[in-house]
Order: C-alpha cells, then structure tokens, then sequence
C-alpha cells in the first residue's frame, strides 16, 4: 500500500515545474536526464531515465526537496551521487521517506553518505553541530512542509505561508487543494466574480480557507512569473 501511494503517476513535468516553483523543463531535466555539448547527464531523481511523461507522487515530493537547492550557486546534479547510495539504504523514493529528516540514526546515515561522496557543503541535509546530527535549513523547511505517514510521505503543503493548503496523492488528482477543494477552482471562481463568503458557502468551507486558495494562487503565480 505505502509503495503504491509513492509510485502512484498522478503528475506531468509541467505540473512539478510549476507546484514546487522551477523554471520550465527543470522538472524533466531532474527525472530523466538531459543532454548539452553532446554530453549526456544522468537523472538526479531517477535511476536512469525513463522516457515517461508521467510523475509520481514519491518524485513530486523528491522534486520539492530539490527546489530548497535551486536558488544555490551549486548545481543539484551534484547530488545525484549522494542519492544513489540513499536509494540503497532507503529504498526507491528515499528523500520522500520519514526517516532520513526524522530518524537520528537516519540522519547519522545520511551523514555518513554525504562524507563518503564528498558533496557540496551547499547541497546538504544533514550537519553536525555539538556531537549531535541536525537538519540544514533547507532539509529543516522541506521537513516542515511534509506529513508522514507509515514512514513515508503522505501530505505535502506547497508553500509554508499558506499552510491550509496541501497536495494529496489521494485527492484532487494530487493538486493544491484546501479541504478537497483545489485552489485554482476556487480562485478562478473568485476571478470571475465570486465573493469570499458565496465560495465558503458553495465549498463548505471557512472564509479564511477560502482566503489561503486565493493567496496560494496568487503566489504561485508571481513566481511563475519572476
């Protein structure tokens, strides 16, 4: 059951691109490859590349980890090597398991990765401070936005300053959402003319979930367009 939730292919590389904030074609690039100067890069999400257009809820959760790097001078393929070896310890989705952010001996293994293949002191997860293994801010946020369930990733919010609205694999075709509702609905209702308190009525929602849709959209939206 828990295999069939992360390997369930609910999204496009569009879809990634735009829910977790990346520049068009990153998405792709990340889960399948890509070429430049006749050189071929290998997948940093995947095993090797698989030419599917579809996405899985477990890569979706990964891809939203890896955007925490993607403002880094460092590139993330960079961590396609520290993967790897997470991938043995921790199965096929290993940053969408609870484990390595929530678990001290997980940590201590990812640790104990990073040392091995030498990565980037920008691209970790986990440092250590005092003898004891913390989460970097970047792990720390992803953590934040990520519900688990039977040691794997079962919600996931989007964006932190609208924390009502989650993604779930199970519902709404694993988009935005707030009580099942997805946000785009809602704001594209509101857009065209829809009060706040006709919205709540109409979903059964309150005002102020209402209220987080709209501003989800609104925020995605700003940074599809920066």
């Amino acid at each position: 059951m828990v295999a069939s939730l992360l390997d369930r292919a609910i999204y496009s590389y569009g879809d990634v691109d735009r829910l977790v904030g990346l520049r068009s074609g990153t998405a792709r690039r990340w889960l399948d490859g890509y070429e430049r100067q006749g050189r071929f890069y290998d997948p940093v999400l995947r095993p090797e590349p698989t030419g599917s257009d579809s996405v899985t809820w477990g890569e979706m959760v990964e891809a939203r980890l890896l955007a925490e790097f993607r403002d880094r001078r460092v590139t993330v393929q960079r961590m396609r090597p520290a993967i790897v070896k997470l991938r043995e310890e921790f199965g096929r989705y290993p940053l969408a398991h609870a484990r390595p952010f929530l678990d001290v001996e997980g940590r201590e293994l990812v640790q104990v990765v990073q040392q091995a293949v030498g990565l980037d002191q920008g691209l970790r997860l986990v440092v250590v401070r005092d003898g004891q293994y913390l989460l970097t801010e970047a792990a720390q946020r992803f953590s934040a936005a990520v519900e688990y369930a039977d040691n794997v990733a079962d919600l996931l919010r989007p964006d932190l300053r609208t924390p009502d609205v989650v993604m779930d694999p199970r519902r709404a075709f694993g988009q935005p959402a707030v009580r099942n509702v997805r946000t785009d609905s809602l704001a594209e209702d509101y857009r065209a003319g829809a009060s706040r308190e006709d919205l709540a009525d109409l979903y059964e929602l309150t005002a102020e979930q209402v209220d987080a849709a709209i501003r989800f959209e609104l925020i995605a939206g700003a940074e599809r367009a920066a």
